[in-house]
């Protein structure tokens, strides 16, 4: 103040702040010293910039004042981690997804500035741990794809843990993670246990009626390693005049084979039924397996032996000799083995 005395005693006053004070320097001299003060801790992020008024006063009567304005720009540091806009995104695949199918696009924002505010990133771990190879991400834009493919009935689920770092020194670090379900297609046809089967039936099994139980055979069946209705297998037998098929359910994908006697066997006739079990299962398209049933018919004693002549005439003169042939009479048995042996008398 260019006056004196009590004219030039000047006082300072700052406008209200929670962040600021003002002190003057402890001296005698005629222009002393102001220190702006920091008493509480700054945040860009909330405030970027402080606008406060400093406001000399002198002694004089009236007081005469001069003003100054501060402007105080609050510099960024690297105080602020990413923060994923979800902690956790779920997402739902079917197991034949192509390769580079998008699984996700995870997003992160960091409030700082300049390189603090960019977010870089990367996969930190995957469960199951053998899965690295079957998800990338794109760095810059958080997107997440297939580089392998899925299989349901390997791993149904799978977690990837998300880490986005920003450019600070250190960097510091924000977290997500990406819980995909795998779906079930019907990608899997029945499984038959054996491909091929042999029975021997004797054919003087008992056929089974509505009254009476007949022969029955239990028979390998087929399990279906997909779920829901691509696992529900239906049986067909064909062709099935002699024999059919009876199911029973011991769970949800298996069941018990039986194969049943409707009509009565002749060896004779058909020595060797070839039948066709298939196993179809829910799926749509239906996925089959088959298997190969070979009825052997065993032989029983259900023939007699027949004359190739019923009446044979013969001729002998009245001399002939003991011991003389007077005919010869032939007879055959169609069963086999010891049941087609037989003997004259």
């Amino acid at each position: 103040d260019a006056d004196i005395g009590a004219n030039a005693q000047l006082s300072y006053t700052l406008s209200p702040s929670e962040h600021f004070r003002i002190e003057e320097e402890n001296s005698n001299s005629r222009s002393k010293s102001l220190f702006l003060i920091l008493m509480k801790s700054l945040d860009r992020e909330t405030t970027p910039v402080h606008r406060l008024v400093l406001t000399a006063s002198d002694g004089g009567r009236p007081s005469l004042t001069g003003t100054m304005e501060l402007v105080i720009s609050v510099l960024d540091v690297n105080d602020n981690a990413p923060q994923f806009n979800q902690s956790v995104y779920n997402v739902l695949l079917p197991e034949d997804a192509l390769r580079r199918t998008l699984v996700a696009r995870v997003n992160a924002t960091d409030s700082d500035t300049g390189t603090y505010g960019e977010v870089i990133y990367e996969i930190d771990t995957i469960i199951p741990p053998p899965a690295a190879d079957i998800f990338s991400i794109d760095a810059i834009s958080g997107e997440i794809r297939l580089t392998g493919t899925l299989d349901f009935e390997a791993v149904t689920l799978y977690e990837l843990h998300i880490k986005g770092a920003d450019k600070g020194t250190p960097p510091l670090t924000g977290h997500c993670k990406v819980v995909l379900e795998v779906l079930d297609v019907n990608d899997n046809a029945p499984e038959v246990w054996v491909t091929s089967l042999s029975v021997p039936v004797s054919e003087d099994a008992i056929a089974e009626f509505t009254t009476l139980p007949g022969s029955r055979f239990p028979l390998e069946g087929a399990s279906d390693a997909d779920i829901g209705a691509n696992a529900q297998l239906s049986y067909t037998l064909s062709p099935s005049e002699h024999f059919t098929l009876d199911v029973k359910s011991s769970d949800e994908n298996r069941k018990s084979l039986f194969l049943v006697l409707v009509k009565s066997l002749d060896r004779e006739t058909i020595p060797v039924h070839q039948l066709l079990l298939t196993a179809s299962d829910g799926g749509r398209p239906s996925l089959t397996g088959t298997m190969e049933l070979v009825i052997s018919v065993l032989d029983t004693n259900d023939n007699a032996p027949q004359f190739n002549q019923s009446v044979y005439k013969v001729q002998l003169p009245e001399n002939a000799t003991v011991g003389s042939l007077v005919a010869r009479v032939n007879a055959t048995d169609p069963d086999e083995g010891s049941n087609k042996e037989f003997s004259y008398s």
